[in-house]
């Protein structure tokens, strides 16, 4: 039997910190996501793209290396995050601490080192700072 918790709730397999990215569905389990969480890293992509698919396996190391909750979400499922969040590219990281933005990443792929990197750097004068 397949737990599908997390396909009809995703925000059920957030409850802990999980060991794989969490895949959200709008603006409101982002909100639910990162008011549930001190620290969290959300990826934006959307279906189609090759380095967003490419970079998933890179989340799931991040997942289990650092104490960041990981998620993947589609801004195109809720296009005012477009604008909200500036995505102006995919994949973009953008790292929550205690529910504000401290950081981001919007240079493509990304290894699991330099986005580990990026996470325990949490904002303090990293090189993805680009949202204000």
């Amino acid at each position: 039997m397949t737990d599908t918790t997390a396909e009809t709730d995703p925000l059920a397999a957030a409850r802990e910190r999980p060991d794989r990215p969490v895949r959200l569905r709008d603006g409101d389990d982002l909100d639910a996501l990162v008011a549930a969480h001190d620290l969290v890293l959300v990826d934006f992509h959307t279906k189609g793209c090759t380095l967003c698919r490419s970079i998933e396996p890179v989340l799931g190391n991040v997942a289990r290396a650092t104490d960041a909750v990981v998620a993947l979400l589609n801004p195109r499922e809720d296009l005012p995050l477009v604008e909200e969040y500036a995505i102006r590219s995919v994949p973009t990281l953008v790292l929550f601490e205690r529910g504000e933005v401290v950081d981001r990443l919007a240079e493509g792929f990304r290894g699991t080192e330099a986005i580990v990197a990026f996470v325990e750097r949490r904002g303090e004068g990293g090189e993805g700072r680009e949202y204000e």
